[in-house]
């Protein structure tokens, strides 16, 4: 089966046992309950299970995205690399990106990551 990115508007059983797993310490049925045309949430998908998530805001002509986190075992196979690229093409209206530094991984792991993907350090985070 093919890895898919896909929006996701509202979760199945399945879908939040596997975010919990993508972000352990986020309340997922929150997260859920915000989710709306500005707060959206784009998760990688592969043989119906969800490997990768991120959360993005849409401000105006900007998009933050935020909680960008791939499942361990899945690392270092360009999951999250196409999560990212396909979150970008699939809002292609937005003219300005920023990705937050969320501290979740090692900093040099991470800042290899976001400059692989065109993004250069900004702050606490990543612009492209």
């Amino acid at each position: 089966m093919k890895l898919t990115i896909q929006r996701l508007t509202s979760l199945t059983t399945q879908d939040r046992i596997d975010l919990t797993k993508v972000w352990p310490e986020i309340d997922i049925s929150q997260l859920e309950a915000q989710l709306s045309e500005t707060q959206r949430m784009y998760a990688a998908r592969f043989n119906d299970r969800l490997l990768a998530a991120l959360q993005l805001t849409i401000q105006g002509a900007q998009g933050k995205i935020t909680q960008l986190q791939v499942r361990e075992v899945t690392r270092r196979r360009g999951v999250g690399k196409y999560l990212l690229e396909e979150t970008l093409a699939q809002n292609s209206a937005l003219a300005e990106w920023w990705v937050a530094d969320d501290g979740a991984d090692e900093q040099d792991v991470r800042a290899a990551f976001m400059q692989a993907c065109g993004f250069c350090a900004q702050g606490d985070g990543w612009t492209r």
